[in-house]
């Protein structure tokens, strides 16, 4: 059977004829995209093929991407490695399930990932997006305590100011307040939160930040089974950077008080932060890791939680003799393949020079924004750029100042950031963030 061509279907030699312009009016009608409003839309791009750090529009215009596409293709778009990859995959399997079967590509996989992440974090459980890898953990979490025979342990402790998902469980990690989700807070599970770590990457101890964590978990101990954080750069709760002293601190209160450690790794994992995982920068390792994002470099959806071996052997000698939970698509041959390639061309580009490099340049190149009165802060780390505004952004205005400048970002809030590909360039990179000082001067 062969799919319908344009000829074929009723009134699409129309919508041919009218080519993007049609398309566009078709998504704005139809299609709901992240975060967006199907009444007032707001404005839409549409993106013809991307290569190297540069998004081709429709229209023939070329965009600087300093989202790496939301954190992910640190190696740029249409990699001839990734390519081949994927391409050598398709000829064997795209898919097959995962129950009772394997195969290579996630055996090699699991491989890198044991080798890669902190010590003991030697039991691999493939997931297929970043916030089913979060519910992943929080089961695996509660799962290990019944286990122990202590189901009253069966509620998670969050940071404020935290982010890890859009799922349900997820969600309800996530700031009650501040975040994202407070309009699901009548059916979400209720966790517990403590501050927000207020010491910062680069200045003095502060020994009073990890006091209130402290002191929930003398209260709370004997209800939480876990804590769950974003080591060291809280993302899109704040693009907020603290001091690896609170994450050594945090790690001790867990083993002090009986409760699990998960380091939600998504955002950070494979060197966006300057090590290759957050947690290196305070020299500890989690109980339970969450990976996704940048594993696969872009090229689709896959993500991990890896957990030590006595959380794994302990859910798997409990009630259920197993751990409760399997995606269709978990260890997809296709994904697990690309990610090998990924991680490895990451090894193999020396991943640390170029962050380094990266981090340089942001520095330099967004130095002038202090200059302007509506920036209240700068920072920077590894190879994440933050503008912060006095005032939340208007898109209506930046987005559009922006793209008129040739470069791609995405505020939110009043943060203007950047999360760039590794590969990019110096020349690419000044052009990228005087662009973003430009639009903001002329929008902000």
């Amino acid at each position: 059977m062969s799919l319908p061509t344009a000829s074929s279907v009723p009134g699409a030699s129309q919508a041919t004829a009218s080519g993007a312009k049609t398309d566009l009016e078709f998504d704005r009608q139809h299609i709901w995209h992240p975060y967006s409003s199907m009444t007032s839309p707001g404005n839409i791009w549409p993106v013809q093929s991307a290569s190297g750090v540069y998004l081709r529009l429709e229209d023939g215009r070329e965009l600087i991407d300093g989202m790496a596409s939301w954190w992910c293709a640190v190696h740029g778009y249409n990699h001839p490695r990734l390519n081949a990859a994927a391409t050598e995959q398709l000829q064997h399997m795209s898919h097959v399930m995962f129950g009772g079967m394997t195969h290579a590509p996630a055996v090699e996989l699991a491989k890198r990932l044991v080798a890669l992440t902190p010590a003991g974090l030697d039991k691999v459980f493939i997931a297929d997006s970043g916030s089913v890898s979060v519910e992943v953990a929080i089961k695996m979490a509660i799962q290990y305590q019944h286990a122990r025979g202590k189901p009253q342990k069966n509620r998670l402790l969050a940071l404020e100011r935290g982010y890890h998902g859009d799922t349900l469980g997820a969600m309800s990690l996530c700031d009650p307040t501040r975040g994202m989700h407070h309009l699901f807070s009548g059916i979400l599970p209720q966790q517990f939160f403590v501050a927000a770590p207020q010491t910062g990457f680069d200045e003095d101890w502060n020994d009073q930040d990890s006091e209130p964590l402290r002191q929930i978990l003398s209260q709370h101990h004997q209800d939480i089974a876990a804590l769950i954080l974003e080591p060291i750069v809280q993302g899109a709760g704040g693009m907020r950077f603290y001091h690896p002293q609170y994450l050594r601190q945090a790690r001790a209160l867990c083993d002090e008080f009986d409760v699990l450690l998960i380091a939600d790794e998504i955002a950070t994992g494979f060197g966006r932060s300057g090590r290759l995982f957050a947690c290196e920068h305070a020299a500890i390792s989690p109980d339970i890791l969450c990976v996704g994002k940048a594993i696969t470099g872009g090229y689709m959806t896959l993500a991990a939680t890896l957990a030590s071996t006595q959380v794994a052997e302990t859910i798997s000698q409990g009630e259920a003799g197993c751990f409760m939970h399997g995606p269709t698509f978990m260890g997809n041959p296709l994904a697990c393949r690309v990610a090998c390639e990924s991680i490895d061309l990451l090894l193999e580009n020396n991943w640390q020079t170029q962050v380094q490099r990266i981090e340089q340049g942001l520095l330099q190149g967004l130095a002038p924004a202090r200059q302007l009165d509506s920036v209240a802060d700068v920072r920077v780390l590894g190879a994440i750029g933050v503008i912060e505004m006095k005032q939340p952004v208007d898109m209506t205005r930046l987005q559009p100042a922006c793209v008129e400048r040739g470069i791609w970002i995405r505020p939110f809030g009043t943060l203007v950031y950047v999360m760039p590909p590794f590969i990019m360039t110096d020349d690419e990179l000044a052009t990228l963030t005087a662009a973003m000082v430009a639009a903001i001067a002329v929008s902000g």
